[in-house]
Protein backbone atom coordinates (compact mmCIF):
# COMPACT_ATOMS: atom_id res chain seq x y z
CA UNK A 1 0.00 0.00 0.00
CA UNK A 2 0.99 3.56 -0.81
CA UNK A 3 2.25 6.00 2.14
CA UNK A 4 0.22 8.65 3.11
CA UNK A 5 2.86 11.32 1.41
CA UNK A 6 2.61 9.57 -2.00
CA UNK A 7 -1.42 9.55 -1.63
CA UNK A 8 -1.21 13.21 -0.78
CA UNK A 9 1.19 13.92 -3.59
CA UNK A 10 -0.86 12.27 -6.06
CA UNK A 11 -3.88 14.18 -5.35
CA UNK A 12 -2.03 17.11 -6.11
CA UNK A 13 -0.61 16.16 -9.20
CA UNK A 14 -4.45 15.10 -10.12
CA UNK A 15 -5.77 18.62 -8.97
CA UNK A 16 -2.99 20.33 -11.01
CA UNK A 17 -4.01 18.07 -14.01
CA UNK A 18 -7.70 19.03 -13.19
CA UNK A 19 -7.41 22.51 -13.49
CA UNK A 20 -5.48 22.24 -17.12
CA UNK A 21 -8.39 19.69 -18.40
CA UNK A 22 -11.07 22.40 -17.14
CA UNK A 23 -9.52 25.19 -19.31
CA UNK A 24 -8.71 23.57 -21.84
CA UNK A 25 -12.52 22.50 -21.75
CA UNK A 26 -13.81 25.83 -21.54
CA UNK A 27 -11.13 27.07 -24.46
CA UNK A 28 -12.18 24.67 -26.91
CA UNK A 29 -15.75 25.25 -26.04
CA UNK A 30 -15.62 28.92 -26.97
CA UNK A 31 -13.34 28.13 -30.00
CA UNK A 32 -16.35 25.78 -30.98
CA UNK A 33 -19.15 28.32 -30.83
CA UNK A 34 -17.18 30.51 -32.93
CA UNK A 35 -16.61 27.79 -35.34
CA UNK A 36 -20.34 26.71 -35.69
CA UNK A 37 -20.84 30.80 -36.12
CA UNK A 38 -18.58 30.79 -38.82
CA UNK A 39 -20.36 27.87 -40.47
CA UNK A 40 -24.01 28.78 -39.89
CA UNK A 41 -22.87 32.43 -41.62
CA UNK A 42 -21.52 30.53 -44.80
CA UNK A 43 -24.25 28.18 -45.32
CA UNK A 44 -26.75 30.79 -46.25
CA UNK A 45 -24.39 32.54 -49.38
CA UNK A 46 -23.56 28.72 -50.44
CA UNK A 47 -27.15 27.65 -50.65
CA UNK A 48 -27.83 30.52 -52.40
CA UNK A 49 -25.52 30.54 -54.57
CA UNK A 50 -26.31 26.57 -55.87
CA UNK A 51 -29.68 27.27 -56.50
CA UNK A 52 -28.76 30.51 -59.00
CA UNK A 53 -25.77 27.72 -60.08
CA UNK A 54 -28.78 25.39 -60.58
CA UNK A 55 -31.42 27.84 -62.45
CA UNK A 56 -28.32 28.89 -65.08
CA UNK A 57 -27.04 25.10 -65.46
CA UNK A 58 -30.99 25.16 -67.28
CA UNK A 59 -29.72 27.19 -70.11
CA UNK A 60 -25.82 26.67 -69.77
CA UNK A 61 -24.89 23.55 -68.45
CA UNK A 62 -21.43 22.42 -70.03
CA UNK A 63 -20.38 26.19 -68.03
CA UNK A 64 -21.77 24.72 -64.84
CA UNK A 65 -19.76 21.37 -65.16
CA UNK A 66 -16.05 20.89 -65.69
CA UNK A 67 -14.16 18.00 -67.39
CA UNK A 68 -10.55 16.49 -67.08
CA UNK A 69 -8.29 17.33 -69.52
CA UNK A 70 -5.44 14.84 -68.63
CA UNK A 71 -6.56 11.60 -67.34
CA UNK A 72 -2.75 10.24 -67.36
CA UNK A 73 -2.08 13.22 -64.46
CA UNK A 74 -1.88 12.38 -60.78
CA UNK A 75 -4.85 12.78 -58.28
CA UNK A 76 -3.98 15.91 -56.12
CA UNK A 77 -5.54 14.55 -52.62
CA UNK A 78 -6.13 17.92 -50.09
CA UNK A 79 -5.68 16.11 -46.36
CA UNK A 80 -7.00 18.03 -43.44
CA UNK A 81 -6.19 17.72 -39.77
CA UNK A 82 -5.19 19.75 -36.72
CA UNK A 83 -1.43 21.08 -35.79
CA UNK A 84 -2.13 19.88 -32.01
CA UNK A 85 -2.96 16.60 -30.63
CA UNK A 86 -5.28 16.10 -27.45
CA UNK A 87 -8.47 16.01 -29.13
CA UNK A 88 -9.09 12.07 -29.03
CA UNK A 89 -9.42 10.24 -32.27
CA UNK A 90 -9.17 13.21 -34.56
CA UNK A 91 -6.36 12.97 -36.69
CA UNK A 92 -5.93 9.16 -36.44
CA UNK A 93 -9.53 8.80 -38.13
CA UNK A 94 -8.43 11.27 -40.91
CA UNK A 95 -5.35 9.22 -41.26
CA UNK A 96 -6.56 6.41 -41.71
CA UNK A 97 -9.09 7.65 -44.05
CA UNK A 98 -5.98 8.70 -46.41
CA UNK A 99 -4.59 5.97 -45.72
CA UNK A 100 -7.52 3.60 -47.83
CA UNK A 101 -7.62 6.49 -50.20
CA UNK A 102 -4.22 5.80 -51.19
CA UNK A 103 -4.61 2.52 -51.29
CA UNK A 104 -7.73 2.65 -53.88
CA UNK A 105 -5.56 4.61 -56.36
CA UNK A 106 -3.95 1.48 -56.53
CA UNK A 107 -1.02 2.66 -59.83
CA UNK A 108 -2.06 5.69 -60.05
CA UNK A 109 0.08 8.68 -58.87
CA UNK A 110 -0.86 11.77 -56.50
CA UNK A 111 0.31 14.15 -55.18
CA UNK A 112 -0.42 15.44 -51.01
CA UNK A 113 -1.30 18.97 -49.66
CA UNK A 114 -1.49 18.53 -46.31
CA UNK A 115 -3.05 21.76 -44.37
CA UNK A 116 -2.57 20.59 -40.32
CA UNK A 117 1.13 19.91 -38.39
CA UNK A 118 -0.17 16.58 -37.58
CA UNK A 119 -1.36 15.58 -40.98
CA UNK A 120 2.05 16.83 -42.45
CA UNK A 121 4.00 14.41 -39.46
CA UNK A 122 1.23 11.19 -40.50
CA UNK A 123 1.99 11.30 -44.07
CA UNK A 124 5.47 11.47 -43.50
CA UNK A 125 5.35 8.62 -41.85
CA UNK A 126 3.73 6.47 -44.43
CA UNK A 127 6.90 7.18 -46.39
CA UNK A 128 5.58 10.20 -48.98
CA UNK A 129 6.57 13.84 -49.23
CA UNK A 130 3.72 15.88 -49.21
CA UNK A 131 3.57 18.69 -52.34
CA UNK A 132 2.38 21.44 -49.74
CA UNK A 133 2.09 22.19 -46.73
CA UNK A 134 -0.11 24.45 -44.26
CA UNK A 135 -0.51 24.83 -40.79
CA UNK A 136 -1.87 28.46 -40.40
CA UNK A 137 -4.78 27.92 -42.74
CA UNK A 138 -6.43 25.50 -40.01
CA UNK A 139 -5.29 27.59 -37.14
CA UNK A 140 -6.58 30.56 -38.47
CA UNK A 141 -8.84 30.22 -41.31
CA UNK A 142 -9.93 32.93 -43.32
CA UNK A 143 -11.65 32.66 -46.59
CA UNK A 144 -8.25 34.15 -48.23
CA UNK A 145 -6.23 31.92 -47.48
CA UNK A 146 -8.26 29.06 -48.69
CA UNK A 147 -9.30 30.65 -52.12
CA UNK A 148 -5.33 30.85 -52.41
CA UNK A 149 -4.91 27.87 -52.07
CA UNK A 150 -8.21 27.13 -53.71
CA UNK A 151 -7.66 28.54 -57.12
CA UNK A 152 -4.09 26.60 -57.15
CA UNK A 153 -5.63 23.44 -57.70
CA UNK A 154 -8.50 24.89 -59.44
CA UNK A 155 -5.63 26.14 -62.50
CA UNK A 156 -3.50 23.38 -62.00
CA UNK A 157 -6.46 20.89 -62.73
CA UNK A 158 -7.87 23.28 -65.34
CA UNK A 159 -3.88 22.97 -67.01
CA UNK A 160 -3.93 19.14 -66.97
CA UNK A 161 -1.44 18.55 -63.52
CA UNK A 162 -4.26 17.09 -62.00
CA UNK A 163 -6.62 14.37 -63.10
CA UNK A 164 -8.98 14.89 -60.11
CA UNK A 165 -8.69 16.03 -56.95
CA UNK A 166 -10.37 15.36 -53.47
CA UNK A 167 -10.58 16.49 -50.44
CA UNK A 168 -9.79 14.21 -47.12
CA UNK A 169 -11.26 15.50 -43.75
CA UNK A 170 -13.32 15.35 -40.58
CA UNK A 171 -17.09 16.74 -41.42
CA UNK A 172 -18.60 18.14 -38.37
CA UNK A 173 -22.13 16.61 -37.82
CA UNK A 174 -22.64 17.43 -33.67
CA UNK A 175 -20.62 18.17 -30.71
CA UNK A 176 -19.95 14.32 -30.06
CA UNK A 177 -20.38 13.38 -33.48
CA UNK A 178 -17.22 13.93 -36.60
CA UNK A 179 -17.18 12.19 -39.35
CA UNK A 180 -14.28 11.57 -41.91
CA UNK A 181 -15.17 12.23 -45.42
CA UNK A 182 -13.58 11.78 -49.09
CA UNK A 183 -15.09 14.46 -51.08
CA UNK A 184 -14.98 14.83 -54.67
CA UNK A 185 -13.78 18.90 -55.63
CA UNK A 186 -12.47 18.99 -59.15
CA UNK A 187 -14.17 17.89 -62.23
CA UNK A 188 -17.44 19.71 -60.57
CA UNK A 189 -20.47 18.22 -61.84
CA UNK A 190 -23.78 19.50 -61.21
CA UNK A 191 -26.51 16.90 -60.99
CA UNK A 192 -29.20 18.01 -63.71
CA UNK A 193 -31.14 14.71 -63.48
CA UNK A 194 -35.04 14.82 -63.40
CA UNK A 195 -36.93 15.97 -60.78
CA UNK A 196 -38.32 12.93 -58.63
CA UNK A 197 -41.42 13.35 -56.85
CA UNK A 198 -41.13 12.06 -52.88
CA UNK A 199 -44.70 10.24 -51.51
CA UNK A 200 -43.51 12.46 -48.18
CA UNK A 201 -43.59 15.61 -50.26
CA UNK A 202 -47.49 17.46 -50.28
CA UNK A 203 -49.26 18.37 -53.22
CA UNK A 204 -47.99 22.46 -52.24
CA UNK A 205 -44.34 21.33 -52.01
CA UNK A 206 -43.92 19.02 -55.34
CA UNK A 207 -46.41 22.48 -56.51
CA UNK A 208 -43.76 24.54 -55.76
CA UNK A 209 -40.90 22.80 -57.63
CA UNK A 210 -42.75 22.44 -60.25
CA UNK A 211 -43.02 25.86 -60.24
CA UNK A 212 -39.58 26.73 -59.85
CA UNK A 213 -38.52 24.65 -63.35
CA UNK A 214 -41.05 26.44 -65.10
CA UNK A 215 -39.89 30.09 -64.83
CA UNK A 216 -38.28 31.99 -67.08
CA UNK A 217 -35.03 34.01 -66.89
CA UNK A 218 -33.91 36.61 -68.72
CA UNK A 219 -29.93 36.45 -68.33
CA UNK A 220 -27.93 39.77 -69.25
CA UNK A 221 -24.93 38.71 -70.18
CA UNK A 222 -25.86 35.48 -71.02
CA UNK A 223 -26.25 32.36 -68.97
CA UNK A 224 -23.01 30.93 -69.83
CA UNK A 225 -20.89 34.17 -68.76
CA UNK A 226 -22.81 34.29 -66.03
CA UNK A 227 -21.61 30.64 -64.98
CA UNK A 228 -18.11 30.82 -65.51
CA UNK A 229 -17.61 34.12 -63.42
CA UNK A 230 -19.55 32.29 -60.75
CA UNK A 231 -18.20 28.59 -60.74
CA UNK A 232 -14.88 29.96 -59.66
CA UNK A 233 -16.72 31.75 -56.51
CA UNK A 234 -18.55 28.66 -55.38
CA UNK A 235 -15.14 26.52 -55.75
CA UNK A 236 -13.49 28.51 -53.37
CA UNK A 237 -16.33 28.69 -51.12
CA UNK A 238 -16.96 24.93 -51.12
CA UNK A 239 -13.19 24.61 -49.98
CA UNK A 240 -13.36 26.94 -47.19
CA UNK A 241 -16.43 25.29 -46.33
CA UNK A 242 -14.51 22.41 -45.81
CA UNK A 243 -11.79 24.30 -43.86
CA UNK A 244 -13.88 25.16 -41.73
CA UNK A 245 -16.15 22.19 -41.20
CA UNK A 246 -12.78 20.38 -39.77
CA UNK A 247 -12.26 23.41 -37.75
CA UNK A 248 -14.82 22.72 -36.15
CA UNK A 249 -14.82 19.15 -35.79
CA UNK A 250 -11.06 19.40 -34.11
CA UNK A 251 -12.96 21.92 -31.18
CA UNK A 252 -15.60 19.45 -30.87
CA UNK A 253 -13.38 16.13 -30.73
CA UNK A 254 -11.04 18.49 -28.63
CA UNK A 255 -14.00 19.49 -26.28
CA UNK A 256 -15.45 16.23 -25.75
CA UNK A 257 -11.56 14.84 -25.27
CA UNK A 258 -11.23 17.17 -22.40
CA UNK A 259 -14.94 16.02 -21.20
CA UNK A 260 -13.61 13.08 -20.74
CA UNK A 261 -10.51 13.83 -19.19
CA UNK A 262 -11.91 16.06 -16.51
CA UNK A 263 -14.30 13.38 -15.98
CA UNK A 264 -11.73 10.81 -14.94
CA UNK A 265 -9.43 13.47 -13.09
CA UNK A 266 -12.69 13.79 -10.57
CA UNK A 267 -12.98 9.96 -10.46
CA UNK A 268 -8.96 9.49 -9.74
CA UNK A 269 -9.28 12.03 -7.28
CA UNK A 270 -12.11 10.71 -5.23
CA UNK A 271 -10.39 7.20 -5.20
CA UNK A 272 -7.20 8.78 -3.94
CA UNK A 273 -9.63 10.90 -1.68
CA UNK A 274 -11.06 8.05 -0.09
CA UNK A 275 -7.62 5.86 0.56
CA UNK A 276 -5.72 8.93 1.76
CA UNK A 277 -8.88 9.46 4.59
CA UNK A 278 -8.86 5.58 5.20
CA UNK A 279 -5.10 5.39 5.53
CA UNK A 280 -4.79 8.44 8.06
CA UNK A 281 -7.42 7.01 9.88
CA UNK A 282 -6.16 3.75 10.71
CA UNK A 283 -2.72 5.55 11.39
CA UNK A 284 -4.75 7.61 14.00
CA UNK A 285 -6.42 4.38 15.31
CA UNK A 286 -3.03 2.68 15.45
CA UNK A 287 -1.94 5.41 17.21
CA UNK A 288 -4.89 5.77 19.56
CA UNK A 289 -3.99 1.86 20.63
CA UNK A 290 -0.20 2.63 21.14
CA UNK A 291 -0.80 5.07 23.63
CA UNK A 292 -3.76 2.83 25.27
CA UNK A 293 -1.91 -0.10 25.36
CA UNK A 294 1.26 1.80 26.82
CA UNK A 295 -1.02 3.33 29.91
CA UNK A 296 -2.38 -0.15 30.92
CA UNK A 297 1.16 -1.49 30.85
Amino acid sequence: MASLREIKDRISSVKSTLKITSAMKLVASSKLRKAQKEIENLRPYEQTLDEILAEVALKAPSACQSACCNEAAPVAIVAIASNNSLCGAFNVNVSKKLEELISSLGDRRFKLFCIGRKMSESVRSMGFDPEFVSSDLISHPTFDRSSELSRRLVSGFNAGEFSEVVIVYNRFISTSSQKPVVEPYLPYKMDNGELVHDAEEDDTTWDAIRFNEERKYIYEPDAAEIASSLMPQLLNLKFHAAVLDSAAAEQAARTIAMQTATDNAQNLLADLTLEYNKGRQQKITSEILDLVGGSIQ
